[in-house]
């Protein structure tokens, strides 16, 4: 257990070092996360993020390169990275400041 939890934190800590694309964000997550329009989780909304995050980094990068409810494939991002995905999504699910 203590094994897993190290390795837990560990990438925490990595994908926290992962600075988003700012102008990825502005021009691709932004249009809906902002507002919450059809019914995109804020950014900085932690509380909506919640259930997202718990299913897991990978499974929401899946669903962000695979489109998923009102989401279009790749969130509209077609240069984004899977480290550009979990930067942004990082980055959207922390709460606001």
């Amino acid at each position: 257990m203590k094994k897993l939890f190290a390795v837990f934190l560990m990438l925490s800590a990595a994908s926290a070092l992962a600075e988003p694309d700012m102008d990825k964000y502005a021009k691709s997550c932004q249009v809906c996360h902002a507002n919450g329009a059809a019914n995109a989780p804020k950014t900085g909304d932690a509380a909506a993020w919640e259930p997202r995050l718990a299913k897991g980094m990978d499974a929401l990068v899946q669903s962000v390169s695979n489109g998923l409810n009102a989401m279009p494939p790749k969130g509209m991002c077609f240069d984004c990275s899977d480290e550009d995905y979990k930067a942004l999504i990082d980055y959207m699910a922390a709460p606001a400041q």
